[in-house]
């Protein structure tokens, strides 16, 4: 069966018809509110939390969010972003709660840094993997988008990607985007071996202030968990960049950078160890 981002661009694929088409079917409701309670249950939000909803389409999901009770940590305020008119402008017919956002996530994530206390995506960030022109490569694509959504996710900050790849290619593509931005990364799949299967990619942005879990701890009791995280544990050892060395500072810079930062070029000066003057 073909693939709707094989063909078209989303905004162009989901016009007036789509969307609505999209939006009424019961199949398509039942299952996004599945999966929507799926992240919602892999976020673990304990109280109201300011939530963005990537690729919210016609406000699916979102209604999920604004339904959570509150003796389940609800309801949620949250900001939906989508690419297609279409889909908002029947979001906005629905009379949604959340606040709408006309933008393209491959263009980056266009909110103030630590902004929101989590975010859940379900089926949309496979159509990064899609370039419309030779311009727009995926790689690119990607690397806006997660360095766009981990600077506007707070310290401690959760999301939870649903997408479907198509192949291990676009798997290994996305997660290796989302670990370079900075993210401790685990992989869960749901009904795995069957055609039904839904594959969820939890992020943190480190640890929160009370040293709470990352996502290491989150998902190691799960079954079907793969843990992609490369980041350095522990000090010293081999690897380890020196304090104060150029490679430190450069690195220090790009953490900064993904926060929202306006840092200082780098150039042949920058880590320079400078005489002492008499």
């Amino acid at each position: 069966m073909s693939r709707p981002e094989d063909t078209l661009a989303a905004d162009v694929h989901y016009d007036d018809t789509e969307a609505r088409k999209y939006t009424t079917s019961s199949r398509i409701q039942n299952i996004q509110a599945s999966m929507t309670r799926r992240a919602l249950e892999l976020l673990d939000l304990k109280s109201p939390s300011f939530i963005l909803d990537i690729g919210c389409g016609s406000g699916l999901s979102g209604e999920i969010l604004s339904d959570v009770p509150e003796d389940e940590g609800g309801p949620h305020v949250w900001v939906g972003m989508d690419i297609s008119p279409s889909m908002l402008d029947t979001a906005l017919q629905r009379d949604v709660e959340g606040d709408l956002f006309l933008a393209d996530i491959g263009q980056g994530v266009p909110f103030r840094a630590g902004s929101f206390d989590a975010a859940i995506s379900i089926s949309a960030i496979q159509w990064l993997c899609n370039a419309e022109t030779s311009d727009t490569a995926p790689s690119t694509r990607l690397s806006r988008f997660f360095n766009g959504l981990y600077a506007s996710l707070k310290r401690g900050g959760r999301a939870v990607c649903q997408f479907y790849p198509k192949n291990d290619v676009q798997k290994q593509m996305i997660t290796a985007a989302a670990v370079k931005a900075g993210f401790g990364a685990g992989l869960l799949e749901d009904d795995p071996n069957t055609k039904n299967v839904k594959l969820y990619l939890v992020l943190t942005v480190g640890k929160d202030a009370t040293g709470g879990k990352d996502i290491s701890t989150v998902v190691e009791n799960m079954d079907g968990v793969d843990i992609l995280d490369q980041r350095k544990k522990g000090k010293g050892g081999k690897g380890e960049i020196k304090k104060g060395s150029k490679g430190w500072i450069i690195k220090k810079k790009e953490q900064m950078e993904r926060k929202g930062k306006i840092v200082k070029a780098t150039s042949k000066y920058t880590g320079r160890k400078r005489r002492i003057q008499f």
